[in-house]
C-alpha cells in the first residue's frame, strides 16, 4: 500500500464513516486496480487539499454528480457522506435546488428521487417532500 492509498483509506473512511472496503469491494471484484485509483486520486489526492474542507467538497461532489443526471449510486454515496459530516437534509435539499439552475429541473429533480431515503427522516425537510411530489417520487 502506497502512501497516496493510506491517506485515501483514511479520509474516505472519516468522510464516509464506513470502511473504504464497504465502498469498493464490489469494483476490486473486477477491476482492483480501478478499485485502488477510486481511493488515491480523489480522496488521497484531491480531498487532502488544504483549500477546501470536507464539507465544501461533499458540497461540490453533491452538486456535480446531481448535474451529472447517470450516477445516482455515487450521488448517494455523497449525500450519507454529507450527513455524517453533519450537514442538514435541509441544507442537501438546497443543494439539489441550487442545481436545477445551472442543470435543469429534471437532473436536480431525480437526483432528489434517487436520495430519497435519505432525505425524509428530518420532519424539518418540507422542500424536499414537496419537491418529491412534484417530481412523482412521493
Amino acid at each position: 500500500m502506497n502512501a497516496r492509498y493510506l491517506r485515501g483509506v483514511e479520509i474516505l473512511e472519516a468522510v464516509t464513516g464506513n470502511p473504504a472496503e464497504q465502498l469498493t469491494n464490489r469494483v476490486a471484484e473486477v477491476a482492483p486496480d480501478f478499485a485502488r485509483m477510486t481511493i488515491e486520486f480523489p480522496f488521497g489526492d484531491l480531498y487532502a487539499r488544504d483549500a477546501l474542507d470536507l464539507r465544501a467538497r461533499e458540497i461540490a461532489a453533491i452538486a456535480a454528480l446531481a448535474a451529472l443526471g447517470s450516477a445516482a449510486p455515487q450521488l448517494r454515496v455523497h449525500v450519507a457522506a454529507a450527513l455524517h459530516l453533519g450537514m442538514t437534509r435541509t441544507e442537501i435539499v438546497e443543494i439539489l435546488m441550487q442545481t436545477a439552475i445551472y442543470a435543469g429541473f429534471p437532473a436536480a429533480l431525480n437526483a432528489l428521487a434517487a436520495c430519497h431515503d435519505l432525505l425524509v427522516d428530518e420532519p424539518a425537510c418540507a422542500p424536499c417532500q414537496a419537491a418529491s411530489r412534484v417530481a412523482g417520487h412521493g
